[in-house]
């Protein structure tokens, strides 16, 4: 398993396509737009929730190549620059 394939990121993207799957289903039915449009959010959201657990995960792995494993503190640090990814 590569480090883009964890099953955070994973469960996210399928969490996404589940979504979609729902609103192609919605739409052929006649749904009204408000629902479809909530489900479209749900979409943008899990995919923009995937894309950051992606580029974290990356930055994280390849720090950690560059330097070896990393204390402690250097993570407690990069937990606090993740939680700040949710304002972006």
């Amino acid at each position: 398993m590569t480090h883009a394939t964890t099953p955070d990121i994973l469960n996210r993207l399928k969490r996404a396509q589940g979504h979609f799957t729902k609103i192609v289903q919605m739409v052929e039915e006649g749904r009204d737009a408000l629902t479809i449009a909530q489900q479209l959010q749900a979409v943008v959201k899990a995919v923009d929730k995937a894309k950051i657990a992606l580029v974290l995960h990356h930055i994280e792995h390849h720090l950690e190549e560059a330097t070896g494993p990393l204390p402690t503190q250097t993570r407690a640090r990069l937990s606090e620059m993740a939680e700040i990814t949710k304002y972006l």
